[in-house]
């Protein structure tokens, strides 16, 4: 009877905190699911939320973990405070921010700060989840527009097509390539930043690594991107003005993603080889 009733104490403490942190976070997750499901800037929440919980499941809980109190609260409280002040100022961003917050805090109170470290790799899969402010979308698509559009020109350059770029406008004999914010390779970075942080965290042992296999992402989007603006303008001078744009301009860019997802996981292979060449090195010594 005594085990009985600590256990009915914690079942509806459970009970209890559930029922607030929907009450409390029902509108940031409603929201968020939302965006994911509409939002082509952040559909890949869609894959990377579930892929966290798959993967902090999998990797289970601590041997040693233990309740931090203190730790928990406080990150508790400053969740709800994060949330009061987001809904003040409308801003979606600091909302979500707040819901992991929170998450964390219940995390930290029941298993302790350890096991947060423990599901690292999760809790970036689940942060690379929230889309970015507009604001910063905005600042991050402009310059990535300029950019795909200077590779692309070049490239086409390259191959002894007559081309002038004017801002993110190709101008091409007889027509004007207009390289827009959807065509940035911003998606595309942030598909291929996720797929650096999943393949990082999962193939890789050496945190050097798989920050470099991170920051290796940055240019081959950027480098993908560029080809993919070379290819619609070869296409559309070439061939036929109606590639570079509907289906076939929406296939050519998935196959590219491809191609990057295929580059992005040599690149995981060949560290993975230089890693298992330094150990032996190492075993050796």
């Amino acid at each position: 009877m005594s085990q009985a009733v600590p256990s009915r104490v914690r079942l509806a403490s459970i009970a209890l905190t559930s029922v607030l942190f929907v009450i409390l976070f029902a509108q940031p997750m409603m929201t968020l699911g939302r965006d994911w499901w509409n939002n082509p800037d952040a559909g890949h929440g869609l894959l990377l939320a579930p892929l966290a919980l798959w993967l902090a499941w999998r990797k289970g809980i601590r041997p040693d973990a233990r309740p931090n109190l203190a730790l928990g609260i406080a990150l508790i409280a400053g969740a709800v405070l994060l949330r009061y002040v987001s809904s003040l100022a409308a801003e979606q961003f600091t909302s979500r921010a707040s819901l992991l917050m929170a998450l964390g805090g219940l995390v930290t109170l029941e298993f302790g700060f350890r096991q947060l470290l423990w599901w690292w790799l999760p809790s970036l899969l689940l942060i690379l989840s929230i889309p970015l402010p507009d604001v910063v979308l905005s600042g991050l698509a402009l310059p990535l527009q300029f950019k795909a559009s200077q590779l692309g020109a070049e490239l086409l350059s390259m191959r002894g097509v007559p081309v002038r770029l004017d801002g993110n406008v190709i101008q091409l004999p007889g027509h004007s390539l207009f390289v827009t914010e959807a065509c940035s390779g911003l998606r595309s970075l942030t598909a291929l930043l996720s797929l650096g942080v999943l393949l990082g965290g999962l193939m890789l042992q050496s945190p050097v690594t798989r920050v470099l296999l991170v920051a290796l992402s940055i240019p081959v989007a950027v480098v993908i991107n560029g080809i993919r603006v070379f290819l619609t303008g070869f296409l559309v001078l070439f061939v036929d003005p109606a590639m570079g744009e509907g289906f076939t301009h929406l296939t050519e860019g998935w196959l590219m993603f491809v191609v990057a997802f295929a580059v992005l996981g040599a690149l995981t292979w060949v560290m993975m080889r230089v890693e298992r060449r330094v150990q032996g090195r190492g075993a050796h010594a």
